[in-house]
């Protein structure tokens, strides 16, 4: 569990599927149309399968435990380069008010000084702005723009809608250098 000033992050859990439900009955990034849920029942087998899963973190509200949006990424470093993806979906009703800042930062600073990653990165479409911003603020750089990289939606005639994806990273001794970690503050 990691504590912030307004939220915790913390493992789903059982009772969880309303607040999943909440954003993922209609994403509003196209990258998460796949994980859409139509009822409920999808929502609470979604969250046991997030409960199993140690890279998938709930952002609650301190004050209330509700749920408002989840986080990924970064289970385990790879032995190799000790690189993670990061990522994150927040309900739309609850943004413009710092919150994926704020999670997001805790997360980093998780993942960097508890995990010893070297390396976060993230897949940002390009018509996704808020993501883009929050890369930014977080003081991750663009490191590149892959030109129709990927699909996830189709036309009406069905053929695959590619979209322009960026890639934004961070090192973790930027991330310390750089004044956005939240033990810096």
């Amino acid at each position: 569990m990691i504590e912030t000033e307004r939220l915790i992050l913390r493992p789903f859990q059982p009772g969880d599927a309303a607040g999943l439900f909440a954003y993922l009955k209609a994403p509003t990034a196209s990258c998460f149309l796949s994980m859409a849920l139509p009822d409920m029942a999808a929502a609470e087998a979604d969250v046991q399968k997030r409960a199993g899963d140690e890279s998938a973190l709930a952002i609650c509200l301190k004050e209330s435990g509700q749920v408002i949006g989840g986080l990924f990424g970064g289970a385990t470093p790879d032995e190799e380069d000790e690189t993670a993806s990061v990522g994150w979906n927040l309900n739309p009703a609850f943004g413009g008010r710092g919150y994926a800042f704020e999670a997001a930062r805790a997360f980093f600073d998780h993942l960097f000084l508890a995990k010893g990653f070297r390396r976060l990165y993230a897949y940002v479409e390009d018509h996704n702005l808020p993501s883009q911003r929050l890369c930014e603020k977080l003081g991750m750089r663009r490191e590149g723009v892959f030109l129709e990289f990927v699909s996830f939606t189709k036309d009406e005639a069905g053929n695959p809608v590619y979209e322009n994806t960026m890639q934004y990273a961070i090192l973790q001794r930027e991330w310390i250098a750089g004044g956005t970690a939240a033990h810096s503050r």
